[in-house]
């Protein structure tokens, strides 16, 4: 029996477990999985909790990301560079910190591009914790020409300085508008159109590139205002959905050594969103 959780404050919400059950009934994996609200002042008890009690591992979400890293017994190079874990292993009663979220992203994108990144111009919108995952693992692949447009200086050239690619640009959303027909690839990195405040959105998107694909990675509403211009602009397009599902399955596949079929666990999710 594999046992799992995550852990965040709030957690109500998370739809992690609606995911990762069907993902162990799908396998035919004998396995659970359950949320468990951790507030700040109580992580360094449940990391010593989670050593002691048979887990395969959790999941991290707001706000223990960065928290939780001098708590863990190693931390995998790329959660080190990104500063973040959303992924923990516990071997043998040994943690191991992990981050799935760019690598997850970058599977779900995958799916909708037509061309390798290294053809191709990227735009990520935002600086936060989920731009630095996104940012990180694109700057593996290389994309022909990638831009990071953010409404806070500070932020944008703290994440630019951390990434160590001098090939990345940054700029303000106001030149990310007005160069936006350079771009085949628009990310929102944001939590601008997600419920309650539904109707902002993130960029203007008056000067949208013919064919471009549109990501954006909030996923309540299922189709944010942001992503209905850009489909009646003739984009391809993506929410948060695919991320939040590819990211799991990487997690799932480091506690059991096996990859679910992430086309049912977002089946799943998107059942459970439409209630």
């Amino acid at each position: 029996m594999i046992k799992a959780l995550v852990i965040g404050d709030p957690i109500d919400h998370s739809l992690s477990p609606v995911m990762q059950e069907a993902a162990f009934q799908q396998t035919g994996i004998s396995g659970t999985y359950e949320k468990k609200r951790v507030p700040s002042d109580e992580l360094e008890a449940f990391v010593n909790f989670l050593k002691n009690n048979h887990y395969a591992g959790c999941n991290i979400t707001i706000p223990h990301k960065v928290s939780i890293l001098p708590l863990l017994d190693e931390i995998d190079e790329e959660a080190k560079e990104i500063g973040a874990v959303n992924t923990v292993v516990n071997k043998d009663g040994k943690l191991i910190g992990y981050n799935t979220d760019g690598k997850g992203f970058l599977l779900s994108l995958k799916e909708k591009i037509s061309k390798p990144l290294s053809d191709l111009n990227v735009l990520l919108i935002g600086a936060g914790g989920a731009a630095r995952s996104i940012a990180y693992a694109l700057s593996k692949e290389g994309p022909k020409y990638m831009a990071i447009a953010n409404r806070s200086e500070g932020r944008l050239h703290s994440l630019l300085k951390d990434l160590k690619d001098a090939r990345i640009e940054g700029m303000s959303l106001q030149k990310a508008e007005e160069n936006l027909g350079r771009f085949d690839v628009l990310i929102n990195t944001t939590n601008a159109g997600m419920h309650p405040d539904t109707e902002s959105v993130p960029l203007n998107l008056n000067l949208l590139k013919t064919g471009a694909v549109v990501s954006d990675i909030v996923y309540n509403p299922l189709t944010t205002r942001w992503l209905k211009e850009a489909e009646e602009k003739g984009a391809t397009t993506d929410n948060g959905v695919s991320m939040l599902v590819m990211q799991g399955a990487m997690a799932f596949e480091k506690w059991t050594g096996t990859f679910p079929d992430t086309n049912n666990m977002k089946q799943v999710v998107m059942e459970q969103l439409r209630r």
